[in-house]
């Protein structure tokens, strides 16, 4: 996965006008990562939802990683990754192992490559400081 220069678009951005929003479990399909890297033995799925248009847009979504191969990507970004179930591996650049389990959080910096490890099977809640990647919707 690239990080891709997205721009404005219409989507439908959860944060439209003041007030409470409760998104419940489920509400959000996640999408198979496999395809959109042509790597066939990975089993991780994604989606993004959009919150925000401005200056200051922040994306949120779901992450999920099984038991399967390791995938490496370059955050160009600030994410902010919440383990909510299992656990996720991750291995950065220096070769270093943060083993995340529920309750745990990542803070993966702009301009960061981590591999995300194959041993990993867990489940992740994210909020990205980016538009919406449309690969991930």
């Amino acid at each position: 996965m690239s990080e891709k220069m997205v721009t404005e678009q219409e989507f439908n951005y959860l944060s439209q006008k003041p007030g409470v929003q409760l998104i419940k479990a489920g509400t959000y399909a996640m999408k198979e990562i496999s395809p959109m890297l042509d790597q066939p033995g990975l089993k991780s799925q994604i989606i993004d939802v959009p919150v925000c248009t401005n200056e200051n847009a922040i994306q949120m979504g779901y992450f999920s990683m099984q038991p399967s191969e390791d995938l490496e990507y370059t955050y160009t970004f600030l994410e902010i990754k919440v383990i909510v179930n299992g656990k996720i591996v991750v291995r950065d650049d220096q070769g270093k192992k943060y083993v995340g389990e529920a309750g745990d959080v990542f803070i993966f910096s702009p301009e960061t490559t981590v591999i995300f490890d194959g041993t990993s099977d867990g489940d992740a809640i994210y909020t990205a400081h980016r538009l919406p990647e449309p690969s991930f919707m």
